[in-house]
């Protein structure tokens, strides 16, 4: 049976991490903050994949992002993706060189088909992580954004689904707008977008406010991985716990040896 995974999400925008409710955002502390507040090297147990996401409104400043994505690249032992402002196969590399393994991609898929294809050509379609971001309509549809939620395309949800998993991306990164920051769990609807041809790996994104909501989002059978990005609703050993108490009610996880004992084995080994 393929395992299941709990994805932490971080947002950066202009040199501070941030908090977003329905994509309006809040700035929280810099990078000294977050290790302040979160030891990666023991965090990254406690998760199977960590999102760095650079939501600045101006993107100009990529080197700032791609120098604090490095920074928690370095103490990290989860598999990272970056993305934010991905225009070109350079913008790509530069987060590639900084850390991450795969790259997420959102608004590029929508302005040049032909970049994100020299992506795949270049990296893998493995390497990519479409991203979509979308919202309730007055008629009680969806709708999908880009460029942080300000500009709404007009193709169907669906059938954006089906040409970004057709052959673009290796998985897809759903995010309900709506829900963003709320706490108050997962938009379960939105998976009826989803066509049944589908076959790349489905994240869900945005309400995950407890253990809970994570348990709930793992145990359907078109979820493959649940993320939060609710900073204080998982700080200290928040993560932990909630990582065990989904194992615990029967979701597949993978299993580490505990910080400690792998340590001391790292310490008698070298």
């Amino acid at each position: 049976m393929l395992k299941k995974r709990i994805v932490f999400t971080l947002l950066y925008a202009d040199g501070a991490f941030v908090l977003s409710r329905n994509f309006r955002l809040q700035k929280v502390g810099d990078i000294e903050w977050l290790e302040q507040n979160y030891d990666f090297r023991k965090i990254a147990f406690h998760i199977d994949e960590l999102i760095v996401l650079n939501v600045s409104r101006d993107k100009t400043e990529s080197s700032e992002f791609c120098a604090v994505l490095k920074k928690l690249s370095s103490g990290c032992f989860a598999p990272i993706a970056a993305g934010g402002g991905i225009r070109s196969e350079r913008d790509a590399m530069a987060l590639l060189d900084s850390g991450a393994d795969k790259i997420v991609i959102n608004t590029g898929l929508v302005e040049s088909e032909s970049v994100a294809r020299g992506l795949v050509t270049a990296f893998g379609r493995q390497c990519l992580v479409g991203s979509l971001d979308l919202k309730r309509n007055q008629q009680g549809g969806y709708d999908r954004y880009v460029a942080n939620g300000s500009r709404r395309i007009s193709s169907p949800v669906t059938t954006e689904i089906e040409r970004l998993s057709n052959d673009l991306v290796g998985e897809l990164y759903i995010t309900s707008i709506d829900r963003d920051g709320t706490g108050q769990g997962f938009d379960f609807n939105i998976l009826d977008l989803v066509p049944s041809t589908c076959s790349v790996p489905i994240i869900l994104a945005g309400g995950a406010g407890n253990s809970q909501h994570l348990q709930a989002g793992l145990k359907l059978l078109s979820v493959d991985a649940v993320a939060t990005a609710h900073l204080f609703n998982f700080i200290g050993d928040g993560l932990a716990k909630a990582r065990a108490n989904v194992i615990k009610s029967g979701v597949t996880l993978a299993t580490w040896p505990s910080t400690d004992v792998l340590g001391s084995f790292l310490k008698n080994e070298f």
